[in-house]
């Protein structure tokens, strides 16, 4: 059984998974130190670089399609969506996180593949800042658990 720890990664094996992983410009410093830190704990788990693939996409509302896209072509195990969306002062805010969430969990549900879903929602950039490590380390260990959880469901 996996540890659920969160600083279990050590006990996560990304072996021999694919890995898909869609990423907002839209507050790019934020989502780039996602996809880092991202990008690093999966290489930690075991997953092979060569088995990650990595697209960028303009904001959050445009990743469910990114993510749609992946999903039908089809051979990963998991995806991740990386995005960062930070409170305005109109109601568009509530408008992007609550259609990208939904997006991201219907596409989820609809491709019966795991999608850890790294994007972020706050009220300020130091908010956002304060949690880009680690959401970003976070989804990895997400998607490669889900990963290795599916498949154990799959044989048994």
């Amino acid at each position: 059984m996996l540890n659920a720890d969160k600083g279990a990664a050590t006990s996560l094996n990304g072996q021999g998974l694919r890995i898909g992983i869609v990423q907002a410009r839209w507050n790019e410093g934020i989502t780039n130190a996602l996809a880092q830190a991202c990008h690093q704990e999966l290489l930690a788990t075991g997953v092979q670089d060569a088995d990650i693939d990595h697209v960028m996409v303009p904001g959050a509302l445009e990743v469910p399609v990114a993510l749609q896209a992946m999903a039908e072509r089809g051979g990963y195990d998991a995806l991740i969506a990386l995005g960062c969306i930070i409170r305005g002062e109109t109601y568009h805010f509530e408008l992007v996180a609550n259609e990208s969430g939904a997006g991201v969990t219907r596409l989820s549900l609809d491709y019966r593949l795991p999608i850890a879903n790294a994007i972020i929602t706050t009220e300020n950039l130091e908010q956002a800042i304060a949690r880009q490590t680690e959401k970003g380390l976070d989804a990895a260990r997400v998607a490669v658990e889900m990963a290795t959880l599916l498949h154990t469901l799959k044989k048994s």
